[in-house]
């Protein structure tokens, strides 16, 4: 004898209607212990991912800034060399020493932004807890 899948589901519906409200929080309870480890293991996940990517970031910043350095100080001693020829010694090391501050604070200031907070954020985990606590009001109701 071969059940109508129709009927089965009718029936199906039927008894989660006749549940009790005590077996009803009880899945509540367990979906939403399942719900919060999963989001738990979806963080660990993402700051983990957020971590190694800054980690890597920081390490090339800091090489290749050791190794820009030592060119530039390369490129400021030739500057301040060849200033000095049509301006006095201590005016051409004035002019290239403000002048490597101004691109130094720029840089600095380029730098700032990229290592904001806001990139760092676990942007996915976030949004999947805002639409976890839409889908719990939606339990709840």
């Amino acid at each position: 004898m071969s059940i109508d899948p129709l009927h089965r589901e009718a029936s199906e519906a039927q008894a989660k209607r006749d549940r009790s409200v005590a077996a009803l929080l009880s899945d509540l309870a367990g979906e939403t212990v399942l719900l919060v480890r999963q989001e738990l293991a979806l963080l660990r996940a993402e700051l983990h991912e957020k971590l190694s990517q800054a980690g890597q970031g920081v390490t090339a910043l800091g090489a290749g800034a050791l190794i820009a350095f030592s060119g530039w100080l390369a490129l400021v001693a030739a500057a301040v060399l060849g200033l000095a020829l049509v301006l006095p010694p201590w005016a051409a090391a004035l002019i290239v020493g403000f002048i490597g501050l101004l691109l130094g604070a720029i840089l600095a200031w380029i730098g700032k932004g990229r290592l904001d907070a806001k990139t760092l954020l676990p942007g996915r985990t976030l949004r999947s807890l805002r639409e976890d606590e839409a889908w719990l009001k939606e339990r709840l109701r």
